[in-house]
């Protein structure tokens, strides 16, 4: 393709932390450019943002209704070809089903939707329209993940007997929400958050993590779920016990409330030859213990990594890649299906590598049986196929 992917965003303006990340990431490898946006819900906020990125004038939407109607009335080498979206989850729904209605591809934040059946409503859109739909779990996009899950696909590990998976903050340790602090405002109110706190916002990055390395699938869970900061209205940590549909067991916790815990998403899988582990806070570097030799260290950038490890890593051993990397790596892989959909090509497969509509949907039934668990005094629950 001879020129970049034109972006729109909904959401993300002047002092939104995750627009910004999106932005990094979507621009990082040069094949995408930002063309409009419906910055804010509010009119002159949508505007003022839009000067602080350059956005033409006619371009810089005061709402996303207005973003697609004018937008699908351009020129086909002028508009925009996709839209991110990054606003509260329950403004995910229904400007992503607008985009997918009116031709445009889509890059949204997680979790995916409100509720289930926005979710599944959703995946209807998506099959009928054929259009390309990426979901921004981020912690996929770890060279260092990708290794993992490739050498348990290929069965170094033998049979995966059990996974833990961890995502500890302690931001919320707090009531901050009390205080007008916008991040904790919309993340603990139902409202906006949908029927959980923890459990959707990082709860749903573990599950996701668990399932994407290991190929296999929770089944049934047992959730032991507290909001421990007076007054909140949601969740804020939540210790879960796991089956998957192998046999394996496991034990998923997710924290908000975890004073002094920064981002420290982390898994380890044990299988009956060998294990791994992973922190998100050393991201190039995974650690291999065997039954009968010595632990392994692998690091990122090393030509021992698997191929799809290496296509996912931009510089060589020892300069240390991260979270921005790891999310444009969503984006590069999204852009370039979308760009070989345009060109009427057949995508290499190897750009096919980015969570979608099922781990969206995943991610939904998960918030759905853990909160229902958790009002049944961890009762165990099962997620239906």
């Amino acid at each position: 393709m001879s020129r970049k992917l034109r972006m729109g965003m909904i959401g993300g303006g002047r002092g939104a932390f995750i627009g910004a990340v999106h932005r990094i990431a979507a621009l990082m490898d040069g094949e995408i450019e930002l063309v409009c946006g419906a910055l804010s819900s509010n009119p002159e906020k949508a505007v003022l943002s839009g000067q602080d990125w350059y956005l033409p004038t006619e371009r810089s939407y005061t709402s996303y209704h207005e973003m697609f109607k004018k937008e699908k009335q351009l020129p086909d080498d002028v508009r925009m070809d996709f839209v991110a979206i990054v606003t509260p989850n329950h403004l995910h729904f229904e400007p992503t089903k607008l985009a997918l209605e009116n031709g445009f591809h889509v890059v949204l934040d997680k979790p995916m939707t409100f509720n289930l059946e926005e979710a599944l409503e959703l995946k209807r859109i998506i099959d009928e329209t054929g259009l390309v739909f990426a979901l921004t779990h981020t912690y996929t996009g770890y060279p260092m993940v990708k290794q993992a899950r490739e050498m348990v696909r290929n069965g170094a590990f033998g049979k995966i007997r059990k996974i833990v998976v961890q995502y500890p903050q302690g931001w919320l340790s707090t009531p901050l929400e009390q205080g007008g602090h916008k991040q904790a405002d919309w993340r603990t109110d139902p409202k906006r958050s949908g029927k959980a706190g923890s459990v959707g916002d990082i709860g749903t990055h573990a599950e996701n993590l668990a399932e994407t390395i290991t190929g296999l699938k929770i089944t049934e869970l047992a959730a032991d779920v507290s909001t421990f900061v007076e007054g909140r209205l949601l969740d804020d940590d939540a210790n879960v016990l796991l089956r998957f549909n192998n046999g394996a067991k496991g034990v998923l916790l997710c924290s908000q409330i975890s004073a002094g815990e920064e981002n420290d998403i982390n898994i380890r899988v044990y299988g009956e030859k060998g294990s791994l582990e992973w922190h998100q806070h050393d991201p190039n570097t995974m650690f291999v213990r065997w039954l009968d030799k010595p632990m392994e260290v692998y690091r990122t950038g090393n030509p021992y990594m698997s191929d799809i490890a290496q296509v996912h890593t931009r510089t060589p051993a020892g300069h240390p890649e991260g979270y921005l990397e790891a999310f444009a790596n969503i984006y590069r892989d999204f852009a370039k299906v979308v760009q070989a959909r345009l060109d009427g090509e057949e995508p290499n497969p190897v750009y096919y590598d980015f969570p979608g509509v099922e781990d969206g949907i995943r991610g939904m039934k998960f918030i759905d049986a853990v909160i229902e668990s958790g009002k049944n005094n961890a009762a165990w629950t099962k997620i239906e196929e």
